[in-house]
């Protein structure tokens, strides 16, 4: 990927830009205890860590843009939370603490304004896990499926299908446990990750997943569409069915 400085620029500018009229923000993570409405944290203004945060950029863009596609539905929406999330990140540069996984403490920020859109547009979007999402500057795209080697022609008729069944089960989760699976069988996230990124307990983590995988099965099994096995797709579906 090229150097992220002239990709971070709206990002840097819209810091600037709210620090500048002192506009309110809540806190990044939503935390509990937070004030809502604080005022927004003064963004670190050394070059180190404008150079330390492109860097961290440079290496989360891709996947953080990713999540914020699944949670959101659309291309639209995940670029306004990912850059939403970016801009609450760096005007909290100053207090992440660097032992801790960047990664984690970014992907919180973008699953709670993702869940703040959603409540905003009272709508449930429906995911297309396998869908080329968006590309990067060199024109690669960020998600790009193929065909396991071994599909046969049975399996590439009916893959569809099941992405779709499989999509309508997604959406048809709540909140807290579709954003669970995603990270957990989609983002590949650990059980301690994924308790980070959402404030909870690792016991609520487990609880979540295993339910929703719960659910996804009861309703695949409603349906007439045999499971079939697919490339990277078929984690979401083979946990979901071996619960």
């Amino acid at each position: 990927m090229n150097s992220s400085h002239g990709v971070l620029s709206p990002v840097f500018e819209r810091a600037e830009l709210a620090e500048s009229q002192n506009k309110p923000i809540e806190h990044p993570t939503g935390e509990e205890g937070e004030a809502k409405g604080v005022t927004m944290t003064t963004a670190p203004t050394s070059p180190s860590a404008r150079r330390e945060f492109e860097r961290l950029y440079q290496r989360s863009h891709r996947r953080a843009y990713n999540l914020a596609y699944r949670l959101t539905g659309n291309s639209a929406d995940a670029e306004d939370v990912t850059q939403d999330a970016y801009v609450r990140a760096w005007n909290n540069f100053d207090n992440y603490d660097s032992s801790r996984s960047f990664e984690s403490w970014l992907f919180r920020i973008i699953t709670n304004r993702a869940i703040d859109l959603r409540r905003r547009q009272k709508r449930v979007p429906i995911y297309s896990l396998d869908a080329p999402v968006a590309s990067d500057d060199d024109g690669q795209t960020m998600v790009h499926e193929f065909p396991a080697p071994n599909s046969n022609p049975e399996e590439l008729v009916v893959g569809p299908i099941m992405e779709e069944r499989l999509q309508q089960a997604l959406a048809a989760l709540p909140e807290d446990y579709r954003t669970a699976i995603l990270l957990c069988d989609v983002e590949e996230k650990s059980y301690q990750e994924i308790a980070e990124i959402m404030g909870c307990a690792i016991g609520t983590v487990r609880s979540r997943i295993h339910r929703a995988r719960v659910m996804m099965r009861r309703y695949l099994e409603e349906g007439s569409v045999p499971r079939t096995r697919r490339s990277r797709l078929s984690r979401v579906k083979a946990t979901a069915a071996a619960e």
